[in-house]
């Protein structure tokens, strides 16, 4: 949830201490524009900045909708001060959102191709601070939020499986975590797919493996256990989403939804649209 707290941090690190630049008369309006295609995502975040500094927000679009250039966002009006300390920020966190956005959309119009019922998600991999927004953005888009901290599910990695072994790992976290909390297991092959999803795992992540690979681990998994999940990840791209679409895994996770999405192109106008 943002919170002002968030906010203000946002604000305290682009207005400084003694902010001349900025220090306008009167009152003004503005918008958000955006400058090329894409998915709108962070407007609520945008909208926020303004609302802290008592900027009103006279209109907005929804998280999720496309967008083309030249439609605005998010229209504000207020104090000429307050647009104009808050335009840089709000423009910098939506642009990083719907750049997260407009990536997910991409990647799971490219999974619908395919399957239908394959999920696209997100991991972890976010910017520390923004992982809010950024799992915002991507469910905006259709994309799954997968787990939003460690609390949400136990998963067992190589470095757990290394240090006590695959079925003791899995017995272990399995009797410490609530009977609400799921048991996710990282493997590297096939033989291990199986062997986790015998010793109990919810979800059998499939990690770094190419399609090929995947579709035998997904078919391994299904005939040791027909309840668990599979979930595909590892390097996977908006490009090569298809190919893992096609394995019949249950999940497609990808970082780079988050952690290499390019920004999408938006800017700040004051004024009249003319």
């Amino acid at each position: 949830m943002l919170t002002d707290a968030d906010v203000e941090r946002w604000l305290r690190e682009d207005v400084g201490h003694h902010d001349v630049t900025n220090d306008v008369p009167g009152e003004t309006s503005g918008r958000l524009v955006a400058n090329e295609s894409g998915v709108a995502a962070g407007v609520d975040a945008a909208s926020a900045v303004f609302d802290y500094l008592d900027a009103t927000g006279t209109e907005r679009v929804a998280d999720g909708t496309a967008v083309e250039p030249g439609d605005a966002l998010l229209r504000v009006a207020g104090p000429a001060q307050a647009v104009l300390r808050g335009e840089r920020v709000a423009v910098n966190v939506a642009a990083h959102a719907s750049g997260v956005a407009t990536r997910t959309d991409a990647a799971v119009a490219a999974a619908r191709e395919v399957d239908d019922d394959v999920r696209v998600a997100a991991t972890r991999k976010t910017t520390p601070g923004l992982r809010g927004v950024e799992k915002r953005a991507v469910a905006a888009a259709g994309g799954d939020t997968h787990r939003l901290d460690l609390s949400h599910m136990v998963m067992v990695k190589d470095n757990h499986v290394a240090e006590l072994g695959l079925t003791e790992a899995i017995e272990r976290f399995r009797e410490r975590a609530s009977f609400a909390t799921g048991v996710e297991v990282e493997v590297e092959g096939p033989d291990a797919a199986a062997r986790a999803a015998a010793a109990g795992a919810d979800v059998v992540l499939l990690d770094n493996m190419a399609p090929p690979e995947t579709t035998a681990a997904a078919e391994r998994v299904a005939a040791a256990d027909g309840d668990a999940l599979t979930e595909a990840s590892g390097g996977i791209t908006v490009e090569t989403v298809p190919d893992y679409a096609a394995t019949g895994v249950d999940v497609i996770s990808m970082g780079g939804l988050t952690h290499s999405a390019p920004a999408l192109d938006l800017s700040f106008r004051t004024g009249s649209d003319g």
